[in-house]
């Protein structure tokens, strides 16, 4: 057999392939939260009010926007990655870790928000 480019990197090729999947786990979880929470306010059965229906809604959808987003952008991710190690020019990517965490502090702030507006 004849030795490929991306055989040199072997290892590095896998831990980008166990990082996106860690990143694909992530986008289910996210989406799972909004699933959850919908899924938990509207199976209920009394009625909270009509601002906490809607906290609810946007919960589920926030949710699956961002798991969605993430999804896409780690396959990106995981593709330019891979031409990095390739060329040796690999730099690690800040963007990525700074949407993610705020997307996710979003999604909190509004379960906050949400388990608030139940509470009172």
């Amino acid at each position: 057999m004849e030795e490929t480019k991306e055989s040199k990197y072997i290892q590095q090729h896998l831990a980008n392939e166990r990082t996106f999947l860690a990143w694909v786990r992530t986008s289910i979880a996210v989406i799972g939260i909004g699933v959850l929470a919908s899924t938990l306010h509207f199976n209920n059965i009394q009625r909270v009010n009509e601002f906490a229906d809607r906290i609810a809604v946007a919960l589920s959808l926030f949710s699956l926007v961002t798991g969605l987003t993430i999804l896409l952008y780690s396959t990106m991710n995981y593709f330019r990655v891979r031409k990095r190690i390739n060329t040796q020019t690999y730099t690690s990517s800040r963007s990525l870790i700074y949407l993610i965490t705020t997307i996710i502090l979003l999604i909190f702030i509004l379960l906050l928000t949400y388990l608030f507006v139940i509470l009172i």
